[in-house]
């Protein structure tokens, strides 16, 4: 999981402390408690800010060491800012303003402009207190936002106040949310009075950010500022989808279908309380529709899956906007997670259907703290209990996983009813765990990591990345053992997630784009454009940058292999909610698929591999309507995916244009489909349907 770009993009080193004026210190806990950062902020009296940041979970996250000054009105007016990233590329970032020119420099990106008033920059990699600067200075101004450089502006509102303790000292603190950065709003508590500062950033069920030795008020704030977001999004649930009460039919649809892969003759597809009802000639039920939506010739294809999610409240309507309306969730906070399912199936969250897999890690100092952390087979089975008595149909394993007890684990996790997948624990190889009873393997480096480890090889660090950036380029994938390894996966009944997308990041250089978001990225808010324009792993020089790109596109070889060799592939992301499906889906095309097998993955192996075939992946009597209206042919060009004119699913419709423009992002379709609502007339409801007789 990707973390918000204004809170903890990246995080500081912890070397020598200087001598400082006035000194806040905050501690950054993951959600079981654990302390995994901290931020350090330093001010002389000069005016003069240094701020040390580091955080680290699941082997990996950023480290940076920050200097700013600032201007008489609270905005930044110089910044130097160097470090790691998560995944260890170099951060090197400057700004400066004088007078009305402001100019920076990020990694390879330079720029400049002539700024009038005042004007917060936003660095691409910031610490923390980039947030705190920005509280000071809206306050500062009078107004409820500031402008932002490069480009945007910064909205924020108050939404909550609460007196938290400490030793018997009280101090009251507000909850603020703050738009215009990023895909969603961001809450953050911070001190009241004339200099506010930032005192919190909390991420419910995830982490928490907060000045040192007032850890105790976390969770009581957590709760007051869940309460503030669930209210926004319940009204983003109410204001963006249409309902479809009685009967709905989409008129003159050519329907793709996901078991012969072909797309058929024009028909009429009618659906009732979310389910199809039937499918017939166009024009040939003179049945009449509360809701009628033409098609006008469009494809229509059944509801995606992304196969690999870590849903948060708010990605949900960028999924549905993709045409995503299932997600398998591969870990996340289980409190959490079950009260978005709830939320989903009240109408309270807008979001995909949810498909939740169970996360179980061993103790370690490196352990994700997703679901469940246990040390020995007695711990591991009281989670597999909880999982399979709350309807999980599938666990995903984690790297920290104590080996010695993996094989009981899957036994009785198979026993209890669940599949199980993961990733291959440290120190085991992908064939060991395939022999140990694993249903499925998450990643392409986790199955390429088979041919690179050593016994002493440590995957729970960064090497999980680099080994196969560096090493997969001179892999024969004709070789012998390969082709060994395909054949024990066919012949154990393996399924692979290879989430392909994700790892185009091992070959992004600094100033490009990955080629997942290269059709989407001008889409996109301006912070997010200069995000997605900066490396995340260190690639030093142009040589190093050639070996990674023959890596990568090895692994993308090597899934086609798969593929042909009868290895069934599903569709995941573990990125960019939403586009990111989209993307994998070209990868596969690339990866040797047509456009519109990798559809089928997308749709009917999703289905199957959630078990929810019998309801989901196909436009079917019977079937859940999760149907999308789709301009072009993906079947031909699969990139035509992203040009959703509607998504209907869970008896709604919805219009991605709508939702992109409330997110900030541009739109991909302009000429939207309309919906007529027609109330049925008294008496006439639940009339038989009449066929034209010839």
């Amino acid at each position: 999981m990707r973390l918000n770009t204004i809170t903890w993009l990246t995080l500081l080193s912890l070397a020598g402390i200087a001598h400082a004026d006035e000194q806040r210190r905050y501690t950054i806990l993951v959600d079981n408690g654990v302390k995994a950062g901290e931020q350090i902020v330093d001010i002389n009296a000069k005016g003069e800010t240094k701020v040390r940041f580091i955080f680290k979970d699941n082997g990996r996250g950023p480290e940076l060491n920050e200097t700013i000054t600032l201007n008489a009105d609270g905005t930044i007016a110089s910044y130097v800012g160097q470090g790691k990233s998560t995944f260890g590329s170099i951060i090197k970032e400057s700004y400066q303003r004088q007078g009305n020119q402001a100019s920076w420099t990020a990694g390879e990106s330079k720029g400049s402009a002539k700024v009038d008033g005042s004007a917060l920059y936003l660095p691409v990699d910031g610490s923390a207190e980039i947030s705190s600067i920005s509280i000071n200075a809206i306050a500062r101004s009078g107004k409820d936002h500031i402008a932002l450089l490069p480009s945007g502006q910064l909205t924020q509102k108050r939404v909550g106040d609460l007196i938290v303790e400490k030793a018997g000292e009280k101090q009251q603190v507000q909850l603020l949310v703050q738009t215009g950065v990023g895909l969603e709003p961001y809450f953050v508590w911070a001190t009241t009075g004339e200099n506010p500062r930032l005192f919190a950033s909390i991420s419910p069920g995830s982490s928490t950010m907060i000045e040192e030795g007032w850890q105790e008020n976390a969770d009581k704030m957590a709760s007051i500022q869940q309460a503030a977001e669930i209210k926004l999004l319940e009204q983003l649930a109410t204001d963006v989808p249409v309902e479809l009460p009685g009967l709905s039919v989409i008129r003159n649809a050519r329907i793709f279908d996901s078991v012969s892969a072909k797309v058929g003759e024009a028909k009429d597809i009618y659906f009732l309380r979310g389910k199809i009802t039937a499918i017939v000639p166009v024009g040939s039920l003179t049945t009449v529709a509360e809701n009628q939506i033409d098609a006008k010739g469009r494809i229509v294809v059944p509801g995606l899956f992304d196969m690999h999610g870590h849903i948060s409240r708010w990605e949900g309507p960028l999924h549905l906007a993709a045409g995503v309306t299932s997600l398998r969730d591969m870990g996340n906070d289980n409190i959490s997670l079950q009260q978005m399912i709830d939320e989903i199936s009240s109408d309270r969250l807008l979001a995909p259907a949810i498909f939740p897999t169970g996360f179980l890690e061993g103790e370690s100092p490196y352990s994700a703290r997703n679901g469940f952390v246990v040390k020995d087979l007695k711990g591991a089975r009281l989670a597999i209990d909880w999982y399979a008595s709350h309807g999980y149909h599938q666990l995903k394993i984690y790297n920290s996983f104590p080996k010695e007890v993996l094989k009981e684990t899957v036994a009785y996790a198979h026993q209890r009813g669940l599949r199980v997948s993961g990733h291959v624990p440290a120190f085991m190889t992908a064939e060991e765990v395939i022999n140990a009873g694993f249903d499925e393997i998450q990643h392409i480096n986790q199955l390429l990591l088979n041919f690179l480890v050593k016994p002493d090889t440590d995957t729970r660090t960064l090497e999980r990345f680099y080994l196969p950036a560096k090493q997969v380029a001179g892999l024969d994938l004709q070789s012998p053992k390969v082709k060994k390894y395909i054949k024990l996966m066919k012949e154990k009944g393996i399924s692979v997630d290879p989430t392909l997308a994700t790892f185009d990041f091992l070959k992004k250089v600094d100033g490009t784009v990955g080629d997942p978001w290269k059709d989407i990225v001008d889409h996109l808010p301006p912070d997010l454009q200069r995000r997605y324009h900066t490396a995340e792993l260190e690639i030093p020089d142009a040589e190093t940058a050639k070996v990674y790109a023959k890596s990568y596109a090895k692994m993308v070889e090597f899934v086609g292999m798969m593929y042909k060799a009868g290895i069934p592939v599903v569709a995941g992301t573990d990125e960019l909610a939403g586009f990111t499906l989209q993307g994998e889906l070209e990868l596969l095309v690339k990866a040797g698929l047509t456009p519109a097998q990798a559809l089928q993955v997308a749709t009917l192996n999703g289905a199957r591999f959630s078990n929810a075939a019998s309801h989901k992946g196909q436009i079917a009597v019977g079937m859940d309507a999760d149907i999308l209206l789709v301009d072009g042919d993906p079947t031909k060009d699969i990139a035509d995916i992203r040009k959703l004119a509607m998504v209907v699913t869970q008896g709604k419709a919805m219009y991605p244009a709508t939702i992109y423009k409330a997110m900030g992002i541009e739109p991909f379709v302009t000429e939207l489909p309309a919906i007529q609502q027609t109330p049925m007339p008294a008496g006439q409801a639940g009339g038989s349907v009449h066929r034209h007789r010839h």
